[in-house]
């Protein structure tokens, strides 16, 4: 559907049963729970899908082996339950993965491989494969470039793993599939109350034309991330924060760092984290930190020293080491998690998802993981559709087969499109590459724009493709051919590609190491350094 044809829908509906702001994984997974039980159900994104936390995860599915340690037990279960479904529902973007725990220490092993079978045992039926000890001589056949010195063996195990943004645009394409409507770059911009005090719908703005629309629905679920307090603001202006962001890093570097067909986990790094090495799309990613912030924002930087704590753990591990000059990309992500008593460490804060309903009705969801988004949006249909006096309706999503759906063993790279892979490579520049560094083709973005909501050149390369995450350098030349592509398809002038490349190269200056800051980058990653 157009985008025209989407704004005409919206503004031509009388009421929505439900109305979800934020389009990342909360926001996306309660609205296909909520278009599956057959509640009309719109959805507004202010800027694009996954465009915050939901694009910048470490790529895994799991149960939460750090949750576990902590004694989370009905956490870890859930999202071992979670994993497993996930699993089932979309085997075109999630598949498992083994992850090495090396032992330099006679008890390592066993200490961790007590509990990574009880991992196996909380997962039950939907186990996907058992922990086991290895030792030294298999631990480097999985990890060839895992330090030799002092090595003992190690423990395996499995969880899973998939592509963040590429999950979010299958479930938008679900959501659709199932009669849904979903906009990007629509910020809302207001909230409505009736007379009684209750909220019944709330202003969109359109940012391409500029125009304003307002929106009636039974409910309003606020599911923007990092930024709930944000919009609770908008329903009451006093409110307090009820979250304490947080900053994790990941750097991305090629793949001989981590040859093997493993991840590394390294269980317990100076700062008492975990620390993932995991092969992605032919690249490795490395990461990640946990640095409290002041305040969200849509771009957040890497600090110095975080990337530097993370580059020197890999080298306590890895030979050879990745240093700064191998670093492709390096990206952060900001984690929702729910305010504790002041002076609390955020690593000990819950990753529980948490729903919250103020006086005037509007239901908050925030907190939680990519693992548990159906999870998450189950719980929040329940309580809306209570709310609203909708007819009750059981949940479907548990077995619901998510778009481009398939168990074929398709090419990697055309895995994440699942049955749409056919179609995508029948469209002009299916064979022809948008730069030699990248593994993605012309036809792609164009798909992007056709039947994906690509608006812009950034959606397109950091999220719809990978390109900023996977080389930052790499994908600012590519811009100004995606730009050309996307004034094809739909309908742009030579000026907007001017200001789009110009926009996304300074974009992708953030995620290069060395590139010069902004001044208020620089203003904020020197906050963010009195915060350490």
């Amino acid at each position: 559907m157009k985008r025209t044809d989407i704004v005409q829908a919206i503004s031509n509906s009388q009421e929505w049963d439900l109305l979800i702001i934020g389009g990342g994984a909360s926001g996306l997974g309660t609205a296909v729970e909520a278009a599956t039980r057959g509640y009309r159900t719109l959805l507004l994104e202010a800027v694009d899908y996954a465009k915050g936390t939901s694009s910048r995860s470490t790529k895994l599915v799991h149960g939460g082996v750090r949750y576990l340690a902590q004694g989370n037990i009905s956490l870890v279960r859930e999202a071992l339950r979670e994993r497993g479904l996930l699993k089932q529902n979309a085997p075109h973007l999630v598949h498992d993965l083994g992850f090495l725990i090396a032992a330099y220490k006679w008890w390592s092993a066993p200490f961790y491989g007590v509990g990574l079978k009880m991992y196996d045992l909380l997962a039950g039926k939907l186990n996907l494969k058992n922990s086991r000890y290895i030792g030294a001589a298999e631990a480097l056949e999985h990890t060839p470039t895992l330090k030799r010195k002092g090595l003992k063996g190690g423990i395996l195990y499995f969880d899973g793993q998939f592509d963040d943004s590429r999950l979010a645009i299958s479930l938008l394409r679900t959501l659709e599939d199932h009669g849904g409507v979903a906009l990007n770059h629509a910020p809302v911009v207001a909230l409505h109350k009736n007379a009684a005090g209750k909220i019944d719908g709330a202003t969109l703005r359109d940012e391409e034309t500029g125009k304003e629309f307002r929106i009636s629905a039974k409910v309003v679920v606020n599911a923007t991330g990092v930024f709930v307090d944000a919009v609770r603001r908008m329903d009451e202006p006093g409110a307090k924060n009820m979250l304490s962001p947080s900053q994790g890093v990941h750097v991305v570097v090629d793949r001989k760092f981590l040859p093997g067909d493993s991840a590394l986990m390294v269980p317990h790094t100076d700062d008492g984290r975990v620390l993932f090495a995991v092969p992605w799309h032919d690249h490795v990613v490395i990461g990640t930190t946990d640095t409290p912030i002041p305040e969200a924002s849509l771009e957040p930087r890497a600090l110095p020293e975080e990337v530097e704590f993370i580059l020197k753990t890999a080298a306590q591990y890895l030979d050879p080491a990745p240093t700064r000059a191998d670093v492709r990309s390096v990206y952060a992500g900001l984690r929702p998690l729910v305010k504790a008593a002041e002076g609390t460490d955020t690593k000990a804060l819950s990753r529980d998802h948490v729903i919250r309903i103020s006086d005037s009705g509007l239901i908050t969801l925030t907190g939680g993981k990519w693992t548990t988004y159906r999870r998450m949006g189950e719980d929040t249909v329940n309580r809306a559709a209570a709310q609203a006096g909708l007819p009750e309706k059981a949940t479907v999503t548990p077995d619901l087969h998510l778009h481009g759906w398939t168990t074929e063993a398709l090419d990697p790279h055309w895995r994440v499109y699942g049955t749409d892979m056919g179609h995508i490579r029948t469209l002009e520049g299916a064979k022809t590459l948008l730069h030699p560094e990248l593994p993605y083709f012309e036809a792609e973005v164009r798909w992007a724009a056709l039947f994906e909501q690509a608006r812009t050149v950034e959606d397109v390369l950091s999220r719809r493709l990978r390109a900023l995450l996977l080389n930052a350098r790499a994908s600012s030349e590519a811009a100004g051919r995606v730009a050309q592509i996307l004034a094809e398809e739909l309908g742009h002038d030579a000026a907007w590609q001017v200001a789009q490349v110009t926009e996304y190269q300074a974009l992708a200056r953030g995620y290069q190491l060395d590139a010069p800051l902004e001044p208020e980058n620089r203003a904020h990653s020197k906050e963010l350094a009195s915060q350490i």
